[in-house]
């Protein structure tokens, strides 16, 4: 990828970052993590994409390393759980054999998988010594008559962020608009109920998290046609260029997505998030302003009351043993203010929320939800985490998984809110399972134990004062 190129995805004129510095840009300091490459950014973004055969071309540590870390589920194909690399070797690198194995891999993919569709993946060792990859996927899309499509995203190129917005403009580039939607299925039709076809954009599905969501936009006649791309298939990318509306799900990670969609069919968008009841009820209201269809604004304004009383009935004995309950938030991008929301639902108080990958967009909403005098967090290090655990008597610690020693160490509560979790929280259902998973973690008897004394420090304790 071209110089020019690079700082054209970094100038983006729909983020915000762009007017004022975003933290989430920031150069790694030495001896910190960086947080993801730009190959790692645009591998996650994709891999959701199920039945695409997803080929790392480098070395075999870049695709063992970060392979499937993010925690989405699919409805069918699992072809997507497969790791496949060129793994280029130190001869292959002096003899020139880069290309000639991308081929050939190319061709064992499609030959032993019959994949929709192949990705290949760019990495650091091919782009120092030049292999074309653009120019071998044409010509293995032409051998096979399969389409593979180039993902150039080596790592030095920039951080992860870069790498989403990589991601999403080589399916722009190469993928949306090259073909048209199926048409309705009479039998799914009702009478009176105009269907409309929307996008989300940087929905990842994890947990299943998406399954909560599509019933109710499924009851409001709302067809999804793609997910960027939590439970996608190639063909669904495909037709992203017919939505109505697209919705940014996970804050302005593929922002040059939707701009670009707006740009060449005209297609408006907006930033919401599933997490909360107010959240999921803003971002259905939203959907039916944007579409401008009176009769699906009305039926969406008394499905949410119907959804709405249920849900509140559903998390009142949750609410009665979370209210008033303190919580450290340690996230980014668009969890670091639409977890606040989620929480502040249950009668919980925030007392510090994380925004290393936060936008300018993100920190007002923060602002909006805990106030003037919110506390946010740029550096996390576990000193701090810790130190504002204890200064506030904080019951739990919702982080990423990372985190999660630094809490079980210092016998903290700890709730995973990232990726790599096992549970789904978005919609009215996720919120009675964060309820659920809330109470199980606070009030778990271990940690009474855990504070304890050890039993021989006590023996040891009486006997010093027997014998004084």
């Amino acid at each position: 990828m071209k110089q020019k190129d690079i700082a054209e995805l970094l100038d983006e004129p729909a983020c915000a970052h762009n007017k004022k510095s975003k933290s989430g840009c920031a150069k790694p300091k030495p001896g910190a993590t960086a947080g993801g490459c730009a190959f790692d950014g645009a591998q996650i973004a994709l891999l959701p994409i199920a039945d695409v055969a997803h080929i790392v071309h480098g070395s075999i540590a870049c695709a063992g390393s970060s392979w499937d870390n993010r925690g989405t589920r699919s409805s069918g194909s699992r072809l997507f759980r497969v790791g496949m690399t060129t793994d280029l070797t130190e001869q292959d690198v002096i003899m020139g054999r880069g290309e000639k194995r991308l081929f050939h891999s190319i061709k064992q993919a499609v030959e032993s998988y019959k994949p929709a569709a192949v990705f290949v993946y760019n990495t650091c060792v091919p782009a120092l010594i030049g292999d074309d990859i653009e120019a071998v996927c044409k010509a293995a899309e032409k051998r096979w008559g399969t389409p593979v499509v180039p993902v150039d995203c080596a790592g030095f190129y920039g951080t992860k962020n870069l790498g989403n917005r990589i991601a999403g403009e080589s399916m722009v580039k190469y993928v949306c608009g090259t073909r048209e939607p199926d048409p309705l299925p009479e039998s799914v039709q009702r009478p009176g109920i105009e269907v409309h076809d929307v996008t989300l954009v940087g929905e990842y599905n994890i947990a299943g998290e998406l399954w909560h969501v599509l019933p109710l936009l499924d009851e409001l006649g709302i067809r999804v046609l793609c997910t960027l791309s939590g439970d996608a298939r190639y063909r669904e990318v495909q037709t992203m260029h017919r939505s109505e509306v697209n919705m940014m799900v996970c804050s302005k990670a593929m922002i040059n997505v939707a701009r670009k969609l707006q740009e060449a069919f005209g297609t408006p968008w907006f930033e919401g998030s599933f997490y909360g009841v107010r959240d999921v009820s803003q971002a259905l209201r939203d959907f039916a302003r944007l579409i401008g269809d009176d009769d699906l604004s009305r039926r969406t304004e008394a499905l949410i009351a119907r959804e709405e009383a249920k849900i509140d009935e559903q998390l009142q004995p949750w609410r009665e043993r979370l209210k008033g309950r303190k919580v450290l938030l340690y996230t980014g991008g668009v969890k670091s203010w639409s977890v606040i929301a989620a929480l502040q639902d249950l009668g919980m108080q925030v007392v510090a929320t994380g925004t290393k990958k936060s936008t300018e967009d993100d920190k007002a909403r923060i602002r909006e939800l805990m106030g003037k005098d919110a506390v946010m967090l740029e550096d996390g290090n576990p000193r701090a985490l810790i130190n504002i655990v204890r200064d506030n008597d904080v019951d739990v610690l919702i982080a990423g998984g990372r985190n999660m020693y630094t809490a079980l160490k210092a016998r903290i509560p700890f709730l995973d809110i990232n990726q790599e979790r096992e549970f789904g929280y978005a919609g009215y259902a996720g919120m009675v399972e964060l309820a659920r998973q809330l109470v199980l973690t606070i009030d778990s008897p271990i940690w009474p134990a855990v504070r304890q004394p050890a039993p021989w420090r006590l023996a040891a304790a009486s006997a010093e004062v027997a014998n004084a």
